[in-house]
């Protein structure tokens, strides 16, 4: 399964005009440079690397609320930010210093050498991104939804307000708007939303932990200070979906980079067609996922907190089973409930019009609409596997590394070495990379539903061992 992660929407964050087409756009930049915006969102898919790593195994660890008083999730909380952090500055150091190679691989040759700059601007999203997913993820573990919506508030409100002041056609001053000062825009607004929830998280962390001071809870005067010990206790199941997501995002950006030497116009077309596909599809899965996950890492929280320190191989009835993962089942109804309707309008009406004014080319537009109109109904499939799979990240990360080595490995590895070796030209090359792509999230669908079933079975037949990660 192909990258999902929220980094990817970091994708232009204006309209573009392109001479002679397309309706009134909000932003007059020199349409040569558009595709340079596209290097975010593959900056993006390498930090997801660093994104899914401990932020998803704090699911299982932090959501973990029944083993775990507050000031211990407070700790392995901000272990988990402070780390990640860290983690972010020196792999923005590490784009800066390799910034021409990187756009050796990832900005067409058209533009590539007026792209270094952005590159490096572009490099530092690395850091706010990483900061900005432990806060959001930690949070939401914490129940602390509120502290994500002020990351997105802020965010937006920025965004709003500079683009409007700078690189609109109506901004403040003579100069000319450059793709540089859009790059530094997108960077702006996002360092701006991931220290707003910084400190906002800590401003409302502070009162609860004097709320738990007073009252002692569980008589623990647990430190939530970071720690390594703590960051070894995330590290553990961290390390499962670190490697999941290296996997899967390395094999992308194989892709992509083949993507990227067909030209300006495929190029385009295909980070427009990723605006679509991250900006109006995915957001509603992903948040449906977040909640999934949570609920899940609770409730299973729970169960081993019911089941002590000596049940190793526990046999619990499929009705037990059925709780912990109902908010799975809801959240695929919910997700079935708005993909739909969505991917139907889409197809019928609203992918090339949508496309044209997001690129103003009627060629990007057309080559946009193909693709959607090609693989639309296969992101019906990507809702219900992302929720399937909820289950096995909360509960069981080894089994979701699995189940994801089964599809990067079955799958998509032979197409992509297909598409490498077809020699492939603007004219044919959706025909493989939507056998990638589409063929990806069907594929994953019915290995996921595998993988849960054979979860489910092993748990009520008692041959599952369970994992012990409650060291803090």
């Amino acid at each position: 399964m192909l990258p999902k992660d929220d980094d990817v929407l970091a994708a232009p964050s204006s309209v573009w005009n392109r001479a002679g087409a397309g309706p009134a756009p909000v932003a007059d930049i020199d349409p040569s440079r558009v595709v340079t915006t596209d290097v975010y969102t593959y900056i993006g898919v390498v930090v997801e690397v660093l994104n899914e790593g401990l932020p998803r195994a704090s699911w299982l660890i932090i959501g973990d609320k029944a083993s775990r008083s507050f000031r211990q999730r407070l700790q392995l909380s901000y272990t988990l930010i402070l780390f990640q952090s860290v983690l972010g500055l020196l792999m923005s150091i590490v784009f800066i210093s390799a910034a021409t190679m990187f756009a050796q691989g990832f900005v067409p040759i058209e533009v590539r050498a007026a792209s270094i700059v952005y590159v490096r601007i572009g490099a530092f999203s690395a850091l706010s991104s990483s900061l900005e997913t432990a806060v959001a993820t930690a949070t939401r573990t914490l129940d602390q939804p509120d502290v994500s919506l002020v990351i997105s508030c802020v965010k937006f409100a920025v965004n709003i307000i500079l683009d409007l002041i700078i690189i609109s056609r109506f901004h403040v001053g003579a100069f000319q708007p450059t793709v540089n000062m859009q790059g530094g825009i997108q960077l702006a607004c996002n360092m701006t939303a991931s220290i707003a929830g910084l400190c906002y998280f800590l401003y409302t962390n502070r009162t609860r932990k004097l709320e738990s001071d007073a009252s002692h809870e569980r008589g623990d005067q647990h430190s939530t200070h970071p720690s390594l010990r703590a960051l070894k206790v995330l590290a553990r199941p961290g390390i499962l979906t670190l490697t999941e997501s290296a996997i899967r995002n390395a094999l992308y950006l194989w892709l992509v980079s083949g993507i990227v030497a067909l030209g300006s116009d495929y190029s385009n077309a295909w980070g427009v067609f990723n605006t679509i596909r991250w900006g109006l599809i995915m957001v509603p899965v992903q948040a449906l996922e977040a909640t999934s996950l949570t609920f899940i890492g609770h409730r299973w929280g729970e169960y081993r907190r019911r089941l002590g320190t000596t049940t190793r191989r526990p046999a619990p009835y499929y009705a037990e089973i059925l709780a912990i993962i109902r908010p799975a089942l809801i959240s695929i109804l919910v997700a079935l409930s708005i993909e739909i309707p969505l991917c139907l309008f889409l197809a019928f009406l609203g992918a090339r019009p949508f496309a044209r004014y997001l690129s103003g080319s009627g060629t990007v537009a057309r080559i946009t609409a193909h693709m959607w109109q090609t693989i639309d109904w296969c992101h019906i499939f990507y809702a219900l596997s992302t929720m399937m799979a909820t289950v096995l990240l909360a509960t069981r990360p080894r089994w979701y590394l699995y189940q994801s080595l089964a599809s990067n490995l079955l799958y998509v590895l032979p197409w992509a070495i297909v598409c490498q070796v077809a020699h492939l030209n603007e004219s044919d090359a959706w025909t493989y990379h939507s056998l990638v792509l589409g063929g990806s999230l069907v594929f994953s669908f019915f290995d996921i539903a595998l993988f849960d079933a054979a979860w489910a079975r092993r748990l009520r037949t008692g041959k599952m061992k369970l994992e012990v990660f409650r060291e803090s």
